[in-house]
């Protein structure tokens, strides 16, 4: 997305019209409305001051995405008692589907001992419990695949 469409959709996340956006920046709606177009961009002041009012910071309003900010408020929203009911493995698996069969064919035991070595040495290693360990184990293994 351009900056323009960016700033579009954080004033829409946080209901604002362009009136009140402008109102409260002391610009004209004509102004704002420019900058949604991309037919000019705001100086870094009104930039800061927009990511202000929209509950940003100034790079989150640079690469302002509304699907991302709905799933990471959806992550930060859920409660542990939901999460304890949800069954993940299933809900991935929709779509990746790979997570629904690879039990019956991979010998999942040994590749466990070698995660529950990289788990206890990250404990012993770095002082993290349990969880934190497979958590940092789980991004490290995704940035590897993604590099």
């Amino acid at each position: 997305m351009s900056l323009g469409q960016n700033l579009a959709a954080a004033r829409r996340q946080v209901g604002q019209s362009q009136e009140a956006v402008a109102a409260d920046l002391g610009v004209s709606r004509q102004t704002i409305s420019k900058w949604e177009t991309d037919e000019t961009l705001p100086d870094i002041y009104q930039s800061k001051k927009l990511a202000n009012l929209y509950n940003l910071t100034l790079d989150k309003l640079v690469s302002f995405d509304p699907d991302v900010e709905r799933i990471e408020h959806v992550i930060m929203n859920t409660s542990d008692e939901t999460e304890q009911k949800v069954d993940w493995t299933a809900a991935w698996a929709k779509k990746y589907p790979v997570l629904a069969t690879y039990q019956q064919e991979v010998a999942t035991e040994r590749y466990a001992k070698v995660l529950r070595d990289q788990i206890s040495s990250l404990q012993h290693d770095y002082g993290y419990d349990r969880q934190d360990a497979f958590l940092v184990l789980k991004d490290i293994l995704a940035k590897q695949l993604k590099g």
